[in-house]
Order: structure tokens, then C-alpha cells, then sequence
């Protein structure tokens, strides 16, 4: 497997038709692909759709472990931190003047050898982490909108017990329906759309927020350091890029703009959440509300709430380019939809992605926990470590110099952090298998 990264992480070919006239160069980049059309603007959009993901939703939870003073200071810090290395990364992206298409190519061009496979594991391990956690979270979402409507019908004191398993397994099959379209890449729209409902979902989180501190929802104890404060004190792009601008200089910008829109709405919600529920913040603040009006608002919310199908599909072509379930293509016309490119590998092995990644899902659904970890284990690796690497690598930073000195121990600080986090992951998920009966009980936060 570490070989088969190495070699390859979906490099394409330059084209040779733009070199052919000038004419056809107006169409063709200095690659030979065809031109790029990506701005600032879809660039950020891409940006604030990967980084408001359901992390989100378990922010208030985490200023309540925090507390006042450190939970916003670490929020801050970290986007500042992030910000610095989307920099690096960004700058990394030509090399030699020659592009790298993928975050595996820019590794192989400014560090090579085994830190190749290492990014590899990385960053298609955390898609895979990425689409379990998603798994849960839709899960959640739904019994949330039954439930808030079972309560609006039967009362504040009904039981409203729901299991998560039928949404798990109705989630599956929708994902097993989408993933089976090809070219999921070149859907322009789709960062665009989603991004806007990473925004919904975020903005109605803020709204519940205030809507419970408005609604005069009791005393809530919170606290500056997490220590409990109240009455009795006690004890979480892709190569598209246009040029001009150079990509390195709209990237930046785009990063600028999508760290300080997420940041914003990531302290606002984090904040909000726990001023509204204290340090009994749920997990999901969107699920775990704690409060049953507006039930409408919280149902909305919900409705809010593919690389690696590229990689594996692109290195069995390469590998066995003679086997026709691999690479042949079958139209089948869809009434009113157009035509359909139907692949006997591409349903076969989605199908089968789909539906182990839904079953785990179901055997271990703790949506903090998991979440943590899938943060703790990526985090480190694909937004510290290799961006400051490169950086060093590309600018010839001398050794024990000052600035290699700092940039060494912000990687280190944030080696730290991220065990730490998942130390304390693992903890939770040990805890929490313990007391768990897979199939039997409700939604885990």
C-alpha cells in the first residue's frame, strides 16, 4: 500500500494539445489542462465548506470543558495557527515552476520518501474517519427532528424514544444512490451550495442560542477556566485556482477570508452555545438542545445538517487497464435525467464503502468522541506538520536558526495538543464501549 501511494495520487498527464498553436493555448493553462476557472471567491467557499463541517456543533461543549478564558484564547490561537499554515501551503504549490495537483504530489516534491505514504494515510484515513462521523451526525439530526415534533405533540414529559438505527441505515442508502456519480469533482455548484448550508446550520445554531438565553431559561453555571462559576462554586483545495493572479496570492487571500469567516462564526457559536446551557452544554448543540421551542427552528436546522473513491478507482485502472469491469464505461439512458456512464467496479466498490463505513457507524455511533478523534488525528499532520516542513524545505530556513527554532516548537506545541486530544478521544470511546450494547440503546453524543 505505501508503495502504491508513492507512486501515484491521481497525476494526470499534462495535455500536448495547447502546445500545438497559440489559438488553442487561450483555452489550455501552462500544463496542458484544461483552463482553470476557480476565484477567490469559489476558493473560499471551498474553504469555509471543509473547515464548517460538524465539528461545529460540539463547539459549545468544548468551551465548557475550557471554560471563559481558555476556551476562546485556544479558538483564536488555532486559527491563527491554521492561517499561517494555509500560507505555507500555499506557497508550496509550484515547484520549479512545475504544478502539484494534489496535497500528495506537493509533499512528494518538497520532502519525498516516506513522508509521501505518511500523508497518504493521513489524509485518506481521515476521509474515511470523515464519512463515519457524517454517518452519525445524520443520524442524530433526524431522530432530532422527530423528536422535538414528538415533544411539540405529546408534551415536555413524554419519553420520545427514538433509535438512530433506522436513520443510519436510511442515510446509507441514500449515500449508496449518490455515490455512484462519476466525476463528483466537477460539480462547480455543489462547494458553493454546500458552503451556504454550512452557513445555515451554523447561523440557526446562533439562533438557538440566543433564543434560549432570550427565552429566560434558568440559571446556567459556566465558568473562566473550567471550574464551575453560579450561585455555589465547585469543582474542536484542491488545484483550480485561475491564473492571474499567481495561485499562491489568491489562495492566501481566500484563506485569509475563509479562516476569519469560520473563526467568527466558530467563537460565536461556541460562545453562544455556552452561555445558553452552561456547562451542561450538549454534544451537538443543534440535537442535545435542551429545550423544546421553537420546534420548528430545530427542524430546519437538521435538514441543514469523494477523493477517496478518485484514488482507488484511478490506481486499479493503472494497475489492471485490461480488465473491462475496471475500465469500461456503459451508457444507460435515464428517462428526463440524460445519459448515465454505468461502471461495474465504481457500484461495486462505493456499494461496499457505503456500506461498511454505515455499519460502523451504527456498532460505535458516539458523536463527540469520534469526532475528537477524527480532529486530534488530522489536524497535526495535514494542517501543521507537513505545511511547516515544506516551508522550511522551500525557503532553505538554516537549522537552529531563530525562525527554524519557533516554527520547530509551534509544531511540537501542536504535536502536544493534538495527543493530548486524542488521548482524551480514545479515553471517552473506551468509556463509553463499556457501558454500550450495540443495536439496543439511542443516540450517543
Amino acid at each position: 500500500m505505501a508503495k502504491e501511494l508513492e507512486k501515484n495520487s491521481l497525476h494526470i498527464e499534462p495535455s500536448t494539445v495547447a502546445l500545438e498553436n497559440g489559438e488553442a493555448s487561450k483555452d489550455f493553462d501552462d500544463d496542458g489542462r484544461s483552463r482553470r476557472t476557480g476565484t477567490v471567491l469559489t476558493a473560499s467557499a471551498h474553504i469555509i465548506t471543509a473547515v464548517i463541517g460538524s465539528g461545529v456543533l460540539s463547539l459549545a461543549w468544548a468551551i465548557a470543558q475550557l471554560g471563559w478564558v481558555a476556551g476562546p484564547a485556544v479558538l483564536v490561537a488555532f486559527s491563527f495557527i491554521t492561517y499561517l499554515t494555509s500560507t505555507f501551503l500555499a506557497d508550496s504549490y509550484r515547484h520549479q515552476g512545475r504544478r502539484n495537483y494534489t496535497y500528495m504530489d506537493v509533499v512528494r516534491s518538497h520532502l519525498g520518501g516516506y513522508k509521501v505514504q505518511l500523508c497518504g494515510v493521513a489524509q485518506y484515513g481521515n476521509l474515511i474517519g470523515v464519512t463515519i462521523g457524517y454517518t452519525i451526525t445524520a443520524s442524530i439530526s433526524m431522530v432530532a427532528v422527530k423528536r422535538s415534533n414528538c415533544f411539540h405533540k405529546e408534551g415536555h414529559e413524554a419519553a420520545c424514544s427514538i433509535s438512530t438505527y433506522p436513520f443510519m441505515a436510511i442515510f446509507g442508502g441514500i449515500q449508496l444512490v449518490l455515490s455512484q456519480i462519476p466525476n463528483f469533482h466537477e460539480l462547480s455548484w455543489l462547494s458553493i451550495v454546500a458552503a451556504v448550508m454550512s452557513f445555515a446550520y451554523s447561523s440557526i445554531g446562533f439562533a438557538l442560542s440566543v433564543a434560549k438565553l432570550a427565552g429566560g431559561g434558568g440559571h446556567v453555571e459556566t465558568g473562566l477556566t473550567g471550574t464551575r462559576v453560579g450561585v455555589d462554586t465547585s469543582a474542536s483545495e484542491k488545484d483550480t485556482l485561475k491564473s492571474p493572479p499567481p495561485e499562491n496570492v489568491a489562495m492566501k487571500k481566500a484563506s485569509l477570508v475563509g479562516v476569519s469567516t469560520t473563526t467568527l462564526f466558530y467563537v460565536l457559536c461556541g460562545c453562544l452555545g455556552y452561555a445558553a446551557f452552561g456547562n451542561d452544554a450538549p454534544g451537538n448543540f443543534l440535537t442535545g438542545f435542551g429545550f423544546y421551542e421553537p420546534f420548528w427552528l430545530i427542524d430546519f436546522a437538521n435538514v441543514f445538517a469523494q477523493p477517496l473513491f478518485g484514488f482507488v478507482e484511478d490506481r486499479c485502472r493503472q494497475k489492471w487497464p485490461e480488465n473491462k469491469g475496471i475500465a469500461e464505461e456503459h451508457a444507460v439512458r435515464v428517462p428526463l435525467c440524460g445519459v448515465y456512464n454505468f461502471n461495474v467496479f465504481r457500484l461495486v466498490w462505493r456499494s461496499v464503502y457505503v456500506i461498511i463505513t454505515s455499519l460502523i457507524a451504527m456498532i460505535f455511533p458516539f458523536f463527540n468522541n469520534f469526532l475528537g478523534l477524527i480532529g486530534a488525528s488530522a489536524f497535526y499532520p495535514l494542517t501543521v506538520y507537513f505545511p511547516i516542513e515544506m516551508h522550511i524545505a522551500q525557503a532553505k530556513v538554516p537549522k537552529y536558526s531563530c525562525r527554524w527554532v519557533w516554527l520547530k516548537i509551534l509544531s511540537w506545541a501542536c504535536l502536544i495538543v493534538s495527543l493530548v486530544a486524542a488521548a482524551g478521544s480514545v479515553r471517552g470511546l473506551a468509556a463509553d464501549v463499556k457501558t454500550y450494547k450495540p443495536f439496543q440503546s439511542e443516540a450517543h453524543e
